[in-house]
């Protein structure tokens, strides 16, 4: 049996274009995320309703085992229904730790907001959540609701990354510092 896990990272991730959401799930699963949210930003492109949705949550969640099968991960993340983001960051509870991917002015380094939770609460975080925006990024309105819902601002480095590659990037250097902090 598989010991329990020390943390528990949760993704939020805005919807992509195309087939990333798919790519994003099996990454997701490879570097351990515990649960997977999709979310239908002011600034998504793609909307799914009823049944499609339910296809699409479906398909993300055999992926989801499928990667877990073939990296040898004995925990498969839950691929939660999509939910509005503006709603989501009001009912985002249970969390020790909210981080958001920004490229705002002001934004702090990963480690530096690791530092400070460590320094306040004497232990590293147990349950965080992640949330990567979706092309062009979350808008202003979501960033400030974000802010007042106690998200960190953490930047990812001085680069635009795609949201795929924000995402598979956050989750990575995350799940390195909870394993080796």
């Amino acid at each position: 049996t598989a010991r329990p896990r020390a943390f528990e990272i949760t993704l939020g991730q805005a919807l992509p274009k195309g087939q990333f959401m798919d790519a994003i799930v099996r990454k997701a699963t490879e570097i351990g995320a515990a649960a997977i949210v999709p979310l239908e930003s002011e600034r998504t492109q793609v909307h799914l309703d009823g049944d499609r949705q339910d296809r699409k949550i479906e398909k993300w969640q055999v992926a989801a085992l499928e990667a877990a099968k073939q990296c040898g991960n004995p925990f498969v993340p839950t691929v939660h229904p999509i939910q509005q983001a503006m709603a989501y960051l009001e009912s985002a509870r249970g969390f020790d730790l909210k981080l958001i991917a920004s490229l705002q002015p002001g934004a702090r380094s990963l480690k530096a907001v690791l530092a400070a939770y460590q320094g306040t609460h004497g232990t590293a975080p147990r349950k965080v959540l992640w949330l990567i925006g979706p092309e062009g990024d979350f808008t202003p309105a979501e960033l400030s609701h974000a802010k007042s819902c106690g998200f960190e601002f953490v930047t990812l480095g001085p680069l635009v990354l795609r949201c795929e590659t924000a995402a598979t990037y956050a989750l990575s250097i995350l799940s390195y510092e909870l394993q080796n902090g």
